[in-house]
């Protein structure tokens, strides 16, 4: 297939600069369903197929399920496919979205997060924790330029022969999804020297020439097996992701730090960490402190499932307190998803230092300068052995 040249660097959202990741990635089937905030990735691919820019089969379905179990056939036969989704879109096709998984059928799957309901919400949130262990990769991007690149860099990582796990590229819906921000783009010729590390990989695939049982009913310790294997293909894609990114930044000249960023946490006595498009806000926070004689850095968080566990002890070792900012509520601990695995980092690597937490951003509010100052400032008098909150929701306080 011979794309019109669509590179060069230009203003686009989020969902806009998806879509072109995706075409420059040369897929072989689309499926896919509209909802709120993720609709426009479709309506740009569909454009895109109008003007002859994507050659692929687009299957129009009848709702998310069906879409899900559409890819798992193209994938299975060894077809690159793609699809897009967003809170009860997610919800939806939990059922598919769970046995792609355990199939280890390749599909990446653009999230731009919204809140599920209830109460009846259409706005920003981080739903793709909800779902975070049913054996996909996630990924979390911060920038619309990350988003295209991430999306990239998703094919050849579930493409990967010593991996085949789906994977979510995750962004927030309202805000990078629509926010429109200056981009990038390769070239086709760019994208297909970065993935051709696949062609030279053989993948299993269903065909009539080489006839495998797929899906087959199994119980007990066959199952277990699958499991065990699956859990050690978790295990390889974070070193692999790590040599991903180092080839991407090569080539291309990003470098956005593998499973987790670090920024200027060199000398840091404290460490906030973030996940997702506050990030930005939370480094300008930083640099404004760091002018005012506080060392404090931040950790952004990339890679969420597999979780980075290692990376992310290294990093905080030696810290004088640590601050988790947290878009996303874990029902049941009256905390976030990522304080909650922090702690369990915590207790893996016996590191005993002091941990807030905090919840911001909820329902499409915004996480400010302001709150992320608050945090800091809890976490520094955390870090100075006061008396502070374990965890704080930060606009109702």
């Amino acid at each position: 297939m011979k794309g019109r040249d669509i590179s060069g660097r230009k203003v686009l959202t989020g969902n806009v600069a998806a879509a072109h990741a995706v075409v420059l990635c040369r897929p072989n089937v689309i499926a896919s369903y509209p909802i709120t905030p993720q609709t426009s990735i479709l309506e740009q691919l569909y454009k895109f197929s109008a003007e002859g820019i994507l050659e692929c089969e687009l299957i129009n379905v009848e709702g998310e399920n069906s879409a899900m179990s559409a890819l798992m056939g193209a994938a299975a036969c060894g077809g690159r496919v793609f699809t897009a989704t967003s809170s009860n879109g997610l919800a939806f096709m939990y059922d598919a979205y769970a046995f792609a998984a355990g199939n280890r059928v390749p599909i990446v799957m653009a999230i731009a997060m919204r809140e599920q309901v209830s109460p009846q919400c259409v706005a920003a949130g981080q739903d793709a924790v909800q779902v975070k262990d049913q054996g996909w990769i996630q990924l979390y991007a911060e920038s619309c330029q990350e988003i295209l690149d991430m999306i990239i860099m998703a094919y050849r990582l579930s493409e990967d022969k010593d991996v085949l796990i789906p994977v979510n590229v995750c962004f927030e819906g309202f805000y990078l999804s629509y926010m429109s921000q200056n981009v990038n783009v390769p070239s086709f010729e760019e994208v297909e020297q970065f993935l051709s590390p696949l062609k030279e990989m053989k993948r299993t695939v269903w065909s009539l020439e080489e006839p495998l049982h797929f899906s087959s009913y199994i119980l007990g310790n066959l199952f277990m097996e699958y499991r065990h294997k699956h859990t050690a293909a978790f295990n390889r894609a974070k070193e692999k992701f790590e040599e991903i990114n180092r080839d991407f930044a090569a080539q291309f000249g990003r470098n956005f730090g593998g499973q987790i960023e670090e920024y200027r946490t060199e000398d840091a006595d404290i460490v906030m960490i973030t996940m997702g498009a506050a990030s930005g806000t939370a480094k300008s926070v930083i640099d404004e402190m760091r002018d005012g004689g506080l060392k404090v850095g931040l950790v952004r968080i990339r890679m969420f499932r597999p979780f980075p566990k290692e990376k992310l002890a290294e990093a905080v070792k030696g810290k004088k307190a640590i601050g988790v900012i947290d878009r996303n509520v874990l029902c049941g601990w009256d905390c976030g998803h990522v304080f909650l695995e922090m702690s369990a980092v915590q207790n893996r690597f016996k590191l005993q230092i002091p941990m807030v937490g905090f919840i911001d951003g909820l329902a499409g509010a915004d996480i400010s300068e302001a709150h992320i100052g608050r945090a800091i400032q809890t976490t520094v008098a955390a870090a100075e052995g006061k008396e502070t909150k374990e965890v704080t929701w930060l606009a109702l306080e």
